[in-house]
C-alpha cells in the first residue's frame, strides 16, 4: 500500500455528492440488491445524534477515497442507566482500493479521533475478521446484547470496542440501532433516482430483508 499522499479531514458540504457516490458504489449489491447506505448518509447528517467532528473523509493526492461517520447513542444498562457510547458507519473505501490496507488506516485514524473527542466505547455491526484487527471484540464478551435478537441467536456480527479502558466494566445491557439508520426504503429508492442508473442484483450472501 502506498501511504504517500494520504490525508484526512472533515467532510464539507461541497463533498456531499462525491461522498454519497463513493458510498453508493462501495455498498451496491453487497447487503441487498442496490444500496441504501448513500441515503443513510444524507439522513444522518441532519440527525441530532450525528457527530460532525467525526465526519471524516480520507484523501489520496487530493481525491476522496474513503469516509467514516459517527453517531452518539447509549447502552440501556440493566441497572437503569443510559451509558453514553457511539456507533459508526457507513464506513468505506473506494472499490479499487479495497483489501490494500486503506480501510484499516481509515478505521484506526477514526478511532483515534473518537477517543480524543471523549468517546468511551463503540458498538457496531461488522465482520470480526476485519474489525478485530483494530481491537473490536464480540459485544457479548462485554455483556452487551443486541436489541430484538433472541437469546442463543448468532450475534457474531455485533461488535464492541472500549476506547477508554474499563469504560464498560460492571455494565450489562442492551444496544439498539439509532433511529437515523432506519431509513424508509421507498424514500431511499426515490433518492437513488438522482444518481446514475445501476443494475440491482440478487447475489449470494446478501441479507434476506
Amino acid at each position: 500500500m502506498d501511504k504517500k499522499g494520504i490525508t484526512f479531514r472533515l467532510e464539507e458540504k461541497k463533498d456531499w455528492n462525491e461522498v454519497e457516490n463513493l458510498v453508493r458504489e462501495s455498498f451496491w449489491n453487497v447487503y441487498r440488491p442496490g444500496a441504501l447506505e448513500h441515503y443513510v448518509m444524507k439522513v444522518l447528517r441532519s440527525d441530532p445524534a450525528f457527530v460532525p467532528e467525526l465526519d471524516i473523509v480520507m484523501e489520496k493526492e487530493g481525491k476522496i477515497i474513503g469516509q467514516n461517520v459517527f453517531v452518539r447513542t447509549v447502552i440501556k444498562a440493566d441497572d437503569g442507566r443510559d451509558i453514553p457510547i457511539m456507533t459508526m458507519g457507513p464506513i468505506c473505501v473506494e472499490n479499487g482500493l479495497k483489501r490494500q490496507g486503506y480501510g484499516k488506516m481509515l478505521l484506526d485514524y477514526s478511532l483515534e479521533q473518537a477517543a480524543a473527542l471523549g468517546c468511551g466505547a463503540l458498538c457496531f455491526e461488522g465482520n470480526i475478521l476485519f474489525y478485530g484487527k483494530s481491537g473490536f471484540r464480540y459485544a457479548s464478551e462485554f455483556g452487551i446484547r443486541y436489541h430484538g435478537l433472541p437469546e442463543g441467536a448468532d450475534s457474531s456480527f455485533f461488535l464492541c470496542k472500549e476506547l477508554k479502558k474499563g469504560y464498560l466494566d460492571g455494565i450489562t445491557g442492551e444496544y439498539s440501532t439509532p433511529d437515523g439508520y432506519l431509513v424508509d426504503r421507498d424514500e431511499a429508492e426515490e433518492y437513488d433516482k438522482l444518481f446514475p442508473p445501476k443494475e440491482k442484483l440478487r447475489l449470494p450472501g446478501q441479507l434476506n430483508k
